[in-house]
């Protein structure tokens, strides 16, 4: 079997392509298709099927797109209820490609619309398990009471997810392979490996939901600690059901204008030291100045996804690398404008006095704005207050203002962000970043 996995970093998703005989399938495809037609060209093949094991809450995929410039047919579970032209794809169905036979197996519990895609050929079996069997874990349950076409509780969500390991995988080889949509560093699931594929002998061996436990024992694990959920899953949800517009001249239509300003919610991407040299009043500093930065889960978990931005580049030259960064998660269309800052009306951020932060922490108001599952293993200053990142803007009013703050995270680059958060938020204290000296304290 030629299988093709395709990773991006930021999001930590994998999407495939298989081909056989001339022919090419694409499973759970990311928001830009040109990989796809690029390797279908190298292998000399055509697009026929597009595959969707659920509508992705942490992406927007170009599974319409797609279609629409190849004529491939959309799969999906007709649970789905998608708005696009599409093909059900449901316990029984199969898709011949080439010399490979796709079936589906219906696996609810990440949602109630998750299927499984079943390739064989010979002797051989993949595993296309999209979130809802990851190595080293399963999908979160918690995704869908708000989004989609069927809506479930978490607790709905999470007993489907026990019956689904327990019967839907137990006929299926242990040399199948396991191709899940996503690896550590996802939040759609809390525990996974950093594998990018298994075998399904191994995670019945290694992986906790395999284990022999109760109905309630899996529930309760499986619910404990999941992570916080980002403002834009649910509008990537419906995005996803209906069909993202094609990306190109989504983007070609922003306008772009240099050495100038904004007002509104204006998103600085620059790197923290920049942007602290100068930057526009009441921004937010969302670093994407690495290709492996997490800039679109905090982009669209600070950010509401019906709240309109302007977002500040470094240059010019960066521009279409960083719209495409924001049309991953389909935030293109709250997206004003672009801008380069001209030197006028710029204010500077002030640095941090380590020596008489070390010597004197209680004088300043101590604010931690990591994960609270994060809070949990640990803390770094015993009087830290926790906000965590993605609920700061709404929590910011309840931080004491009678001292200096100070913000944290684990590494550095999220008080960036939440620095700049409460520089806006709060009037008349200073806010210091502790940044990357944050590891002098841990």
């Amino acid at each position: 079997m030629n299988i093709k996995q395709f990773e991006y970093k930021p999001l930590a998703h994998y999407s495939y392509a298989i081909v056989s005989d001339g022919n090419m399938a694409v499973i759970d495809p990311e928001r830009n298709p040109e990989h796809y037609y690029t390797f279908a060209k190298e292998n000399n093949a055509t697009i026929v099927a597009v595959l969707e094991t659920h509508p992705h809450a942490d992406f927007v995929s170009s599974h319409l797109e797609i279609h629409k410039k190849t004529g491939a047919t959309i799969y999906n579970s007709k649970k789905l209820g998608a708005d696009y032209p599409h093909q059900s794809f449901d316990d029984g169905d199969t898709i011949t490609l080439g010399n490979i036979t796709l079936k589906a197996i219906n696996t609810p519990g990440h949602s109630p619309d998750s299927i499984t895609i079943v390739a064989t050929e010979n002797n051989e079996t993949a595993l296309f398990t999209g979130d809802t069997l990851f190595i080293g874990d399963v999908g979160r349950p918690d995704l869908r009471e708000k989004a989609g076409n069927m809506k479930a509780k978490r607790e709905e969500l999470a007993e489907m997810m026990y019956y689904t390991i327990q019967n839907k995988f137990k006929d299926l080889p242990d040399n199948a392979l396991v191709y899940p949509a996503h690896g550590a560093g996802s939040l759609c699931g809390k525990s996974l490996s950093d594998d990018n594929s298994s075998t399904l002998g191994n995670e019945r061996m290694g992986n906790w939901a395999f284990k022999e436990q109760s109905k309630q024992e899996f529930m309760e694990t499986l619910l404990d600690g999941q992570p916080f959920i980002p403002s834009y899953f649910g509008f990537d949800v419906a995005v996803n059901k209906a069909g993202a517009q094609d990306v190109t001249p989504a983007l070609a239509s922003i306008p772009f204008n240099e050495n100038t300003t904004a007002k509104g919610i204006i998103i600085d991407m620059r790197d923290e030291a920049i942007f602290k040299k100068g930057h526009l009043k009441g921004s937010f500093n969302i670093q994407a100045v690495s290709e492996n930065a997490k800039f679109e889960t905090w982009l669209g978990s600070i950010i509401k996804p019906d709240e309109a931005f302007t977002l500040v580049i470094d240059s010019k030259e960066n521009k279409d690398a960083l719209l495409h960064r924001i049309a991953k998660i389909g935030y293109e269309t709250l997206l004003k404008e672009v801008i380069t800052l001209s030197k006028e009306d710029l204010v500077k951020t002030k640095k941090l006095d380590l020596a008489d932060f070390k010597n004197s922490p209680d004088a300043y108001t101590i604010v931690d704005i990591r994960n609270a599952s994060e809070v949990e293993e640990g803390t770094f200053f015993d009087n830290a207050l926790s906000h965590p990142l993605n609920d700061l803007r709404n929590t910011a009013n309840e931080i004491p203002t009678n001292k200096p703050i100070v913000v944290h995270c684990a590494g550095g680059y999220r008080s960036a962000a939440g620095s700049s958060i409460l520089q806006k938020k709060i009037e008349g204290v200073p806010v210091f970043d502790l940044s990357e000296d944050v590891k002098q304290f841990q």
